[in-house]
């Protein structure tokens, strides 16, 4: 069975995430509230992969990592590196274009206290292999944090434990290259576990093996 790159919106596969989806409808009322499609050119040699949306980032808005504090991050990122054009203003309107770059979430479901659980993992990931999959040019995957690490290698059929842990490690996972960064989250630049210059190294990085490729 053929499994498309992108959820549908409704997904019923995760009974945790569809009960706080319809409870995100009252709390969050006019947001998109649904299984958040991956953005970007899919032409891409570069996929970024995040773990889940944000209720009050895409959850919200319909487009991933926008609404929210780690967007502002990732998005002027991709700006500085050449991935995208134009100037993200938080909302999917603001019409930022991305360029050899797309981004998409292991889990495409808001999840409570942004942490999904093992099985909507799995659940969720023959969405996340198909996305890749549906990337004919794709060399090099960002994975934001150590739970998009592992799931992105679970996708690509192998173990989890087959890629390097942590910030800044560097890998061979079939035919990518995978570049793992901690997630560009609040809780991460705020507290200083990953500032502005360390995840531009990391795209700088993307951009090198990229434009060698």
């Amino acid at each position: 069975m053929n499994v498309p790159a992108e959820a549908p919106a409704d997904c019923p596969l995760c009974p945790r995430l569809v009960t706080y989806r319809e409870a995100n409808k009252v709390s969050v009322p006019g947001g998109f509230n649904g299984a958040v499609a991956s953005f970007g050119d899919p032409d891409a040699r570069l996929c970024v992969v995040g773990l889940a949306p944000g209720r009050m980032g895409a959850n919200r808005t319909g487009r991933p990592f926008t609404g929210d504090g780690a967007g502002w991050m990732l998005y002027e990122t991709l700006l500085k590196t050449g991935f995208a054009r134009g100037a993200y203003a938080a909302r999917p309107d603001d019409g930022l274009e991305l360029i050899d770059c797309m981004i998409t979430n292991a889990v495409r479901c808001a999840p409570p206290g942004n942490k999904p659980e093992t099985k909507e993992e799995a659940n969720c990931r023959p969405f996340l292999a198909s996305r890749l999959d549906a990337l004919p040019r794709l060399k090099v995957i960002v994975t934001l944090g150590d739970v998009s690490r592992r799931n992105v290698l679970r996708a690509l059929g192998l173990k989890a434990s087959a890629g390097i842990p942590g910030h800044g490690s560097e890998f061979e996972a079939g035919p990518y290259t995978v570049l793992n960064s901690y997630h560009c989250s609040r809780l991460n630049t705020n507290t200083g576990r990953l500032t502005a210059e360390m995840f531009e190294a990391v795209f700088q990085r993307a951009r090198t093996l990229i434009d060698a490729a």
